[in-house]
């Protein structure tokens, strides 16, 4: 067997983070009346959505805080309403809420189940990694099912660094007991999880979930599949 461990990223690789999210951000929405300064609903979820994704950019590559983002993402999508008082307080309160509902949610990626089942038939040792925040993925974990399937769970505030950083992929063979030349990564990010693996010497597994360009890339992927029951073609 070319692998004996696999470090497998958790949102949107296995869980269907994006889409348990809309549900979350559609009940925060309501619990929080914000149909008194949002006339169009679509106005505020398409402001978070560009802030999101910019803020866990920039977050991925060490350049903010996460108690900069969870205001910031919920600033800026507020501050685009009519009449509302956006206060730090404010996006505290509706990040709590927000995160409850996203943690409560069970929807995985199709086939997840699946393809953790046969893994584990297999042999392989599979470590969980991820930049999610601590509190909120072990509750995902406990919502979706698939904390047991783990041997390690490797999140980047223990590591003290995000993906894609060589550090973090540092303490994640420390904390597993992986070698580099028999460990594959899988995951959904061509940059924090792939680039990041393939820059620290790891073979790297792209689940193209989003149809990404990879031509450009500095390094090819070992591997690209396009569901993940095709990964079960290669391992």
């Amino acid at each position: 067997m070319r692998y004996k461990d696999l470090f497998i990223d958790f949102d949107d690789t296995l869980y269907d983070t994006h889409g348990n999210a809309v549900i979350a951000l559609s009940e925060t929405f309501e619990a929080f009346r914000l149909d008194r300064y949002f006339a169009d609903p679509q106005v505020f979820y398409d402001a978070y959505w560009m802030a999101n994704i910019d803020l866990w950019t920039q977050y991925s590559k060490g350049d903010i805080t996460r108690d900069y983002l969870i205001v910031e993402r919920f600033r800026r999508p507020l501050s685009t309403g009519k009449g509302l008082e956006v206060t730090e307080g404010l996006c505290l309160e509706m990040s709590d809420r927000f995160l409850d509902f996203c943690a409560s949610k069970p929807g995985v990626v199709e086939g997840a189940h699946e393809l953790m089942d046969y893994l584990r038939t297999r042999g392989y040792r599979m470590h969980m990694t991820s930049n999610g925040f601590h509190e909120v993925q072990y509750k995902k974990l406990a919502a979706c099912g698939l904390k047991d399937y783990f041997d390690t769970i490797i999140l980047s505030e223990d590591a003290g660094v995000n993906k894609p950083s060589p550090l973090y992929f540092d303490y994640a063979f420390k904390v597993s007991g992986a070698c580099r030349e028999t460990t594959l990564m899988i995951g959904d990010n061509l940059q924090t999880d792939i680039m990041g693996a393939l820059s620290s010497g790891i073979d790297a597994l792209l689940f193209n979930r989003w149809n990404v360009e990879t031509n450009d890339c500095p390094q090819t992927p070992t591997f690209v599949v396009s569901h993940l029951k095709d990964i079960m073609t290669i391992l």
